[in-house]
């Protein structure tokens, strides 16, 4: 798992959190340590405690309780609220904030957020994103677009062609996930899931080019956030001297988190278009995932085929000797 800041959650979080930072910059780098998020509620009464460890959440019932009070009175409620063991605080619905509660989230450094988004809302988006954020992570090096709905990771050696191949996928209409480093989670229904860094999310690497832009130069309708990882592309340097696959009837597989992804690898060599093929290869695993294998399908034919002229040989056989 990889460790999750508040600066991550507010930068890279799910877009739709719209999480905006009013105070307690200094205590950006905290660290989220529990998937789960806490409505204090009674807790700010003292008659239960508050979990250091989760995200607090304030509604509309929260900040009228706090503004009820006195100064004195709120100032011994938000010494456990906000205190450096809780990672962050966020106001829903874009409520206003008293001075006081902003003066201790200052004082305290813990980070005071605001989001337009209703209590509810807020808690089922915030925990779906915990969910996948807490899962089992890795980061690979590779390219990772989204061609026809399929999530494709392009992997091979340094300098093999990856982002040149899908730089002429992206020209083609297909969208630009992660360049270099992908990284991966594993969502709640057992699907990879692959992304991009913050930092470096739109952009790629081209030789000779430098760092690009993917969305600034190509269109927003380029880039995707996160995706499936469906299939893994392998590009190899061609060797002569070794016997490539040519039925395509061995399903190979890549093993990412434990889980096991479909693999193809191409033979790299001048005067092959990559990009055909792996969009070939896209729309070949789509049919697989529909139940549809070109290449065992024509193995059958031929067999049956096979088969059939066999017997009639061997009954055409029998006559002659009967004669």
């Amino acid at each position: 798992m990889s460790v999750l800041t508040v600066e991550k959650l507010i930068k890279d979080g799910a877009p739709q959190l719209g999480l905006k930072l009013v105070a307690g910059r200094s205590g950006i780098s905290r660290i989220i340590k529990s998937p789960q998020v806490q409505k204090p509620g009674l807790a700010l009464t003292g008659l239960t405690h508050i979990d250091t460890e989760r995200v607090q959440i304030l509604g509309e019932k929260e900040i009228l309780y706090l503004d009820s009070l006195t100064d004195d009175e709120l100032s011994k409620r938000l010494e456990s609220l906000m205190c450096p063991e809780v990672p962050c605080v966020v106001v829903t619905r874009n409520l206003d904030i008293s001075p006081l509660i902003l003066q201790r989230a200052d004082d305290t450094g813990t980070p005071l957020c605001r989001t337009s988004l209703s209590s509810a809302e807020l808690i089922q988006v915030i925990s779906r994103y915990f969910e996948e954020a807490f899962s089992r992570f890795t980061t690979m090096h590779g390219v990772l677009v989204e061609v026809f709905g399929v999530g494709v990771i392009i992997i091979g050696a340094s300098g093999v062609g990856k982002s040149e191949c899908a730089l002429d996928l992206i020209s083609r209409g297909h969208r630009l996930v992660a360049d270099d480093v992908v990284d991966v989670t594993i969502s709640s229904d057992n699907v990879l899931i692959g992304s991009s860094a913050h930092l470096i999310k739109h952009h790629m690497e081209v030789r000779g080019l430098g760092i690009i832009n993917v969305r600034d130069i190509f269109g927003i309708a380029s880039v995707c956030d996160r995706h499936s990882i469906d299939l893994v592309v392998e590009l190899v340097d061609w060797d002569q001297r070794r016997e490539y696959d040519r039925l395509g009837l061995d399903e190979r597989t890549y093993t990412i988190l434990d889980l096991q992804v479909a693999l193809i690898q191409i033979p790299v060599s001048p005067g092959r278009n990559l990009t055909t093929i792996v969009e070939v290869a896209a729309r070949n695993q789509l049919l697989k995932l529909q139940g549809v294998h070109s290449a065992r399908e024509l193995h059958r034919k031929l067999s049956w085929a096979i088969g059939t002229e066999q017997a009639l040989m061997s009954g055409n056989e029998g006559e002659d000797d009967e004669e």
